[in-house]
Order: structure tokens, then sequence, then C-alpha cells
């Protein structure tokens, strides 16, 4: 018997390696296409040539998208997770600068610049590639496939190095090496590591007190820090070595105090590192010379002032040079291994667009009526911008773990699910198709950038708690949870909790555009408020076209989801104009000094939807409860019938009567 089990478990074990080779076999396959095309796009010559080579393009990126994202969700490790989602990214983003890029280079191929420019995509793309590649393969090799093209570290060239430590891997090492000596005492083997890992703390410490962007007041106290550390960590070594020759219940009262002193000094030293890193990240956002800096190279580029340009390109390097500095000292204080791992991404991400932005605005200086030039300067300058919301979301992340919250609060106001014609009957799974799946993960993806935008200029203004910024934020929140909802995750578990979240975002956007108007009132007359003015006007429009849109009655699957497309893409329209809003009020109030609080908003409520969970993509199918449709559409007032997403225990019966006493 216990033979037969164990040839058993041998014979699942070599089927389910054989079934994780399948799968990796599939991902390099479908990477490989992916570099074939960018190989034939790199060859094309003329535009019809191009438009066919992109389109083949486009359709082998969504299949890598679907193998890769499953094969991320199956990785165990975190810090593969992230360098997988950090390669998909990049993908991500650069397509559609391949897209400018290569248009503009066909239609000025004299144009050195335009060629830097598209090359500069091209190796960032095959980078991301080879990520995915040493990823999947756990670093190594499978039979018969062709390896990067690139030599890579053992960390892809996302994440630090073992030989390059963080400054608090250093500061927990040496606690934990100071620790030790209450067990072991301090003879000579332990002396030489607890002098080591000081060694390494202050050498981390460099990065901080080197960069040029470090105050004068953070970087003497830094010193004189380290130098304390150095001083108790003496004092603990002479204790401990006597303590080691004679034995004493005093020495070991004073050994335990050295102890306590020692850990002290190096948790205030923690505390100064973190302070210095986010008062360089504070520094970063308050000067807010991006928009400045994108608006002037592009018009200097239209005037097609190439010494101008120059110019301005100097500034831009410095200011990105500033940005890398900030994301090299975030690396020293995240937490956890995926926010280092994001930091140093988005440090390299800075590093190529710097380059990208600034070809790209030296080609629009060449050709300053060139529409396509004019456009890819647009698709760059558009990219850093979301980059910058990336970096505040990084920032906010970072300190959020510093301070020991590690969770993202998503704000609802949804109702009973009995009052919205919840059923109890079984459901059907009904399979989407491959476009249908990648154009809701698309809405979901662009939609998560915009809440990542908004939360980005709300953490902008000094007064957080005021009514403006409390409304944006609760918007942001309500898109976040639409964002969760494309991805099978989250609250919002059907179709019907989608809409009913996309009625309260409708109130909540009306509420806004009133207290803006009000804020507006305050501003003087000039550029600004016309600015302010014209964005605030949009609001209402896409508030109805989103109002319009919810109460449409569908009746069956495609119609149903093409309600559900037409609301996520209407309260992304939404989403992205109250952006606008708010980045016009920080302008205006920051320029005319306004002090304007209103009334202090309630945050909203979290609510419980109906318990059935799993996802709208995931697995690539949507759930209709077919048997209730005319039921749920009288109890809903016309309503249309909710999606439901699918999950491992679809054909059985679910029962929502728990929730509904819950709440």
């Amino acid at each position: 018997m216990v033979r037969a089990a164990r040839q058993l478990l041998s014979a699942i074990t070599k089927v389910l390696i054989l079934a994780d080779r399948v799968v990796i076999k599939q991902l390099l396959t479908a990477k490989e296409k992916v570099l074939g095309s960018l190989s034939y796009i790199d060859s094309c010559t003329s535009f019809a040539e191009f438009v066919k080579a992109f389109s083949q393009f486009g359709n082998e990126m969504v299949e890598l998208a679907h193998l890769s994202g499953d094969r991320q969700n199956d990785l165990k490790s975190e810090k593969s997770r992230t360098q997988m989602g950090s390669a998909r990214a990049v993908l991500e983003k650069s397509t559609m600068m391949l897209l400018t890029t290569a248009k503009t280079l066909l239609r000025h191929p004299e144009c050195i610049t335009a060629r830097q420019n598209r090359d500069c995509v091209f190796t960032q793309m095959r980078k991301a590639l080879d990520i995915i590649h040493y990823v999947a393969t756990n670093g190594g090799h499978v039979s018969g496939d062709v390896s990067p093209s690139t030599t890579i570290n053992g960390d892809s060239g996302i994440s630090l190095s073992q030989h390059q430590p963080t400054a608090f891997k250093a500061i927990k090492d040496f606690e934990d090496q100071v620790e030790m000596t209450r067990v072991t005492l301090v003879g000579p083997h332990t002396e030489a590591k607890l002098l080591g890992a000081l060694e390494t703390l202050i050498e981390t410490m460099q990065d901080f007190t080197d960069s040029a962007y470090t105050s004068h007041e953070h970087r003497e106290r830094i010193l004189m820090l380290c130098e304390k550390l150095r001083h108790e960590l003496a004092l603990l070594l002479r204790i401990g070595t006597n303590l080691d020759q004679k034995v004493s219940s005093v020495m070991s009262q004073d050994l335990e105090m050295a102890i306590l002193k020692t850990r002290e000094a190096s948790r205030t030293l923690k505390k100064q590192v973190i302070d210095t890193a986010m008062d360089q990240a504070s520094d970063v956002f308050k000067l807010n010379e991006d928009h400045e800096l994108l608006a002037a190279l592009k018009s200097a580029g239209l005037s097609g002032l190439k010494e101008r340009v120059d110019e301005l390109s100097v500034k831009f390097e410095e200011h990105a040079d500033q940005l890398m500095e900030v994301c090299k000292l975030l690396k020293h204080i995240s937490g956890t291994e995926s926010l280092v791992i994001w930091s140093e991404h988005i440090e390299s991400i800075f590093k190529c667009q710097t380059a990208e932005v600034i070809q790209a605005s030296k080609t629009l200086a060449s050709y300053p009526v060139s529409k396509i030039a004019n456009e890819n300067f647009e698709v760059f300058a558009n990219a850093w911008v979301t980059h910058i919301n990336d970096l505040s979301v990084l920032v906010k992340d970072v300190n959020d773990v510093c301070q020991g919250k590690t969770d993202r609060q998503v704000y609802l106001s949804l109702p009973r699910p009995g009052k919205h014609g919840a059923t109890t009957r079984g459901m059907k799974p009904v399979h989407l198709s491959t476009e249908e799946q990648a154009k809701i993960a698309k809405l979901g993806l662009e939609m998560k950038l915009l809440t990542s935008e908004m939360d980005a200029e709300a953490e902008k203004w000094e007064e957080p708690e005021n009514e403006v910024v409390q409304r944006a934020k609760n918007m942001s929140s309500m898109a976040f949870s639409i964002y969760l909802f494309t991805r099978g995750e989250g609250p919002l578990k059907t179709t019907q909790d989608l809409f009913t979240q996309a009625e309260y975002f409708v109130e909540e956007g009306a509420k806004l555009f009133k207290t803006v108007k009000e804020f507006a009132s305050q501003v003087p007359s000039g550029v600004h408020k016309t600015e302010l003015t014209t964005f605030l006007d949009r609001l209402p429009v896409y508030c109805q076209q989103l109002n319009f849109t919810i109460k449409l009655q569908t009746v069956g699957k495609a119609a149903t989801f093409n309600k559900v497309d037409k609301v996520i893409q209407e309260t992304k329209c939404l989403m992205n104009a109250v952006s606008k809003v708010v980045n016009a009020c920080f302008i205006c109030e920051t320029k005319y000094n306004i002090n304007y609080r209103g009334h202090v908003v309630s945050k909203w409520c979290p609510a419980v939807p109906s318990s059935t969970s799993s996802a709208l993509v995931e697995a690539g199918a949507l759930v209709v409860d077919a048997g209730e449709r005319e039921s749920v559409r009288s109890s809903n007032g016309g309503r249309p019938e909710p999606f439901r997403r699918s999950s491992s225990l679809t054909n059985k019966p679910t029962s929502h009567s728990s929730s509904h006493d819950q709440l």
C-alpha cells in the first residue's frame, strides 16, 4: 500500500512537472513570436508594410499578456511575481511609444534623433522580454528555446543584487547580530561579525549623505547618528569582552543596557533615513516642475527653436536625476522585497525615458510642422506624467509600510444586495472571447492608471482634508473598486454591483462640480481660471452620459457585456476629467494662495455586496443567471440582469441571506 502510494505520488509529480514545462514552453513561444514581430517592424520601409506588421504584433502581444499574466499568478516567489509584473508593465506602456516612434521614423527617415528614439523603445521592450524569459525559467533555459538576447544578472536587472544591500536590510542584519550577543556573548568571532555589519550599515548611508539633494541638516544628523551608533557598539563590545572573561550579575545588567542603547541608536538612525528620503520625495512633488518643463519643451519644439530645446534638455536631465535619486533612497527604505524591485524598476524607467523625451523634443524641433512628430512627443510626455504618478504611489506605499499600514482602503456606498434583485439559483458560465477579455483587461488597467494619477494629484495638497480633495479621493476609491472588478477582485461581485457603484460615482461627481464651482468663484480672472472653468464644464456632460448609460435596459449576455464596457469607458472619461479639474484647482490654490476648505466630507462607508465572487475576466468567463432574467428585471424596475463572475462553485446554488443579515 505504501509503495503504491509512493508510486502514485511520483507519477503525479512527474505529470505536474511536465504540465509546468508545457506552460513555460507556450509562454516562451509567445515571447519569441513578439521578438520576431519586433524584428519585422524594425525592417519595415513603408507605411503599408508597417501597418500589417504592427497589427500582427498587437495580436501576439495580447497572447503574451494573457500567458505571462497567468504565469505571474502561478509564481510562488514574491520577488519573481514583482519582476514579471514590472516587465509586463514595460511592454504595455511601450506599445504606444513603439507605434509613434516607428511612424515618425517612416515619415522622417533621415532624422537621427527619430531613429535613436525608436531604437531606445526597441531596446526597452527586448529587455522586458528577456526578464519574462528569465523569470519563467527561474534563471535557466528550456530545451529548444532561444536564450535571452542579453546577459542579465540573477536579479534580472530589476532588483538589488546581494552585494548591494538596502539600508533597511543592513540595519536589520546589524540589529540581529546585536540581539545574538545575549546568547553568544562577545567572543572574537561575534565581534568580527558585529564590526562587519556596522561597516556595511554605514556604507549604505553613503547614498543618503552623498546625494546632492540631501539637505545639510539631514546629512549632518545622519553622520552624527552613525558616530553615535559606532560609539554605542564600541561600549557594547568592551562590556561583552569583559563579561566573557568574568561572569557576574552586575556585568550582565551592563551588557543588557548596552544592547538596549545600541538598538535605540539603530532605530533613531533608521527613522532619520526615512525622514531624509521622504523629505526629498516631498521636495520633488512640491516643485512640480514636470508639467512646466514638458510644456516648455513642446513649445520650443513647435517653434523650431533647437538651441532652446538643448537648454531645456539640460534642465530636464537635472530634474530626472533628482527623481532617480528619490527612487534610489526609496529603495533603501522599502520594507518589502516587492517595493525594492518596484523602486529600482521606476528608477530604470526614468533613466530610459529621460533620453526618449529629449529625443522626441529634438525631433519635433527639427520638424515643427509635422503632426506625427508632435503626436510622438505627446505620447512620451503623457508617459512621463504617468511615471511621475507611479512614483507618487510608490512613495505612499513605502511610507505606509514604514508606518505599519499595508492595506489600501476602498470606499463604497452600496445598498443591500437583496434590494437589487440578487438571485439564489445556480449560475452557468458564459465564456468571453479573447477580444472581449483583452478589452476589459485594457479598460481595467487604464482605470487603475487614472486612480493613481488622481491619488498623486490629491497628495500634492497641503490641506488634504478640504472638500475638493476628499470628494476627489472618494471618486478615486470608487474607480479603484471598478478596476478590481475587472480583475475579479474586490467587493463588487456582479454587474449590478458595478452599475450601483457607478450611480454613486455620478452623484459624487455632481457634488464635486458644485464644490469646485464655489472654489472657482474665489479665483481671480485670468488664464488659470479660464482653464479651470473649461475643465469643470465637462463634468456635468460626462455625469449625464454615464447616468444615461446606467439606466439603459438590456437583455442577454452580449447586450449586458456591452453595457459593462460602456459604463467602464464613461467612468474612465469622467475620472480623467476629475483629475484635470483637481490639478487645475491645485494650480489656482498655489498661485493665488486661496485658503479654501469647505466642510469636511465624510468618507464612504464600506458595504458588503453579494457573497459570490471570483473573476470577470479570470478564466475568461462571465456568469449569467438565465433563469432569473425576467424576475430580476421586474424587481429592479427594468434594470439589466446581473452578470456574476465565475467561480469554482458556479454550478452550485448560492444564498445571499447571510450577507443580507450582516448588512
